[in-house]
């Protein structure tokens, strides 16, 4: 059997770069029927015929004066959004695989202000999330999380020399030992939520850094913040509400 890397072969089936087509398997985007290609420069029998996620585009949400809101999709990083917008500057960051309401300044001024209602906990963040197992009543999580940088990549954990984190979850729906979830945080550190999840053993569903079984994606979509008296919603994906 003729093998060939993967990213090099996804290149010629697509008729793109060696670089681009490795960059879609690192983002999760490349499927050998419903398994994920996880490994870009792994050999591969030379007759594979990929099946590539197409990844939906940015929706502006709002714009004024002083910021633009997209509903930001999965598989794009925060810094891709922020290219895309020449004199916008990223208020804050969304991991790779979650999307929803990511937020841009526009000014200095405004961003300064912005900035200081994060700071002080004034700003409302809401999130819908899909996790394992069932989850019958509402769970706060008080952590402190403290996170270091592993090979260029941030991971996240509970510990006592961490700053503050409180997470509330609140179930809506149980199906078949896993939980549509509501979640809203306060305070904002880096992987938050799926850190706290994975505390209170309901790791997010697609969230395999911690603990939760594959999928298609980390099953977590930022609904709705509130910003100095602006409220901004980004839908439910569709994959959110026909999960199964």
């Amino acid at each position: 059997m003729a093998t060939e890397k993967a990213y090099k072969l996804l290149a010629k089936q697509e008729g793109i770069s060696n670089s681009q087509a490795k960059s879609m398997i690192d983002r999760g985007l490349v499927y050998v029927g419903n398994k994920k290609v996880m490994i870009a420069r792994g050999e591969i029998d030379e007759r594979t015929i990929f099946r590539v996620q197409k990844i939906e585009k940015a929706k502006p949400i709002f714009e004024n004066d002083d910021l633009i809101v997209v509903d930001k999709p999965a598989f794009v990083n925060s810094d891709e959004i922020e290219r895309q917008f020449k004199d916008a500057r990223l208020l804050h960051r969304l991991d790779r695989e979650t999307s929803g309401v990511l937020m841009l300044v526009k000014n200095e001024e405004f961003r300064i202000k912005a900035i200081k209602e994060f700071a002080q906990d004034k700003v409302y963040k809401e999130y819908i999330a899909w996790v394992e197992g069932i989850m019958t009543e509402p769970i706060e999580v008080d952590k402190p999380i403290l996170t270091t940088k592993k090979n260029n990549r941030a991971v996240s954990n509970v510990s006592p020399k961490g700053k503050p984190a409180r997470t509330e979850f609140f179930p809506d729906i149980v199906s078949a030992k896993k939980t549509k979830v509501k979640v809203i945080i306060h305070h904002g550190r880096t992987h938050q939520i799926r850190v706290h999840a994975r505390y209170i053993d309901h790791s997010i569903i697609g969230d395999e850094l911690y603990g939760g079984r594959r999928a298609k994606r980390v099953m977590l979509h930022a609904h709705k913040v509130r910003l100095l008296g602006m409220e901004f919603v980004a839908p439910e994906p569709k994959s959110f509400v026909t999960f199964e």
